[in-house]
């Protein structure tokens, strides 16, 4: 429901309550008219920008000078000396063309209209961008999300419950990785693999997880379904971040059977296996991910 359609359900919702009040019971009419009250007023999201001391907002079009698609490409004259301060970095996200393919992006459907959001884009998440365009992209003078994942939590509030309160996560607010290592904010699907890429869905924990990428001979059928079948990426009160505890996750696919002799897994008796720890202890199946040489996953 977007903003006008939510404005006129909630004006004819209160004018009918109004007009038959006479007709309700007082405390019927006070909570259907409370109830369209929040539910309209809950459709509007209260934003705050990242602040920069003596920054101001500039607007998207300021950065698209130097973040946007460069259709003459840089020369080795004149171009080079313009962008002589700016780092490395922002030297090759300039040649991307982050601004030009932000339009294929997740987050512009994030995007504010109005204007009362005429300078809410790209500030947005990097904060007022006028010392950074005046530095001609100097050091410390804008927001980087990448070294401070408080501006991607100031909308994924979930996510920061997560990091800061379950004991087993990503290195995330030490530092050593950050929300971009695996989530493209500027353009495509925000997950950087899966969807109308060529990589697979897991392709992006397989940059720093390259030994559970096989391939094996004998693989195991969960990493098919991706390596979230099992994990929880941002925070687990299990081990390992794992999303159940022992022998709870992997019944989830593997159906046990009791019988006369006991708990049949896979065509074998359990019973006795299931007392010594989790399935992936004990000797039994260690090589989780998938073994060379052993068709059960045993080592």
């Amino acid at each position: 429901m977007n903003s006008e359609t939510g404005h006129n359900w909630m004006r004819v919702a209160s004018q009918w309550i109004r007009a038959h009040r006479r007709r309700l019971p007082a405390s019927l009419a006070g909570l259907l008219l409370g109830t369209v009250l929040i539910s309209c007023a809950t459709n509007r999201v209260l934003f705050a920008p990242p602040q920069i001391a003596g920054a101001t907002f500039v607007g998207s079009a300021e950065c698209a000078q130097c973040h946007g698609e460069l259709e003459q490409g840089l020369t080795a004259t004149a171009d080079h000396a313009r962008l002589r301060k700016v780092t490395e970095a922002a030297q090759l996200r300039a040649h991307k063309g982050i601004t030009t393919e932000f339009k294929t992006a997740d987050h512009v459907r994030l995007q504010i209209r109005g204007e009362h959001a005429l300078n809410v884009g790209c500030e947005a998440c990097h904060g007022p961008g006028s010392l950074h365009s005046e530095s001609g992209g100097g050091l410390n003078t804008i927001i980087n999300p990448r070294k401070s994942p408080e501006v991607c939590f100031q909308c994924h509030l979930e996510k920061q419950g997560q990091f800061n309160s379950l004991p087993y996560h990503h290195e995330l607010t030490s530092g050593k990785v950050g929300c971009a290592d695996c989530h493209d904010p500027h353009k495509g699907s925000v997950v950087k693999s899966g969807g109308v890429s060529l990589d697979s869905s897991d392709a992006t924990c397989f940059r720093c997880h390259a030994v559970q990428r096989g391939p094996f001979v004998f693989e195991h059928e969960a990493m098919r379904e991706g390596c979230v079948t099992c994990h929880e990426p941002h925070g687990s009160v299990n081990a390992k971040m794992l999303k159940q505890r022992g022998s709870t996750l992997c019944l989830k696919c593997h159906i046990q059977q009791r019988s006369s002799t006991g708990i049949v897994i896979g065509g074998y008796d359990h019973s006795s296996n299931l007392a010594r720890g989790t399935c992936w202890t004990a000797g039994c199946h260690e090589a989780v991910h998938g073994s060379q040489v052993s068709r059960s996953l045993r080592f």
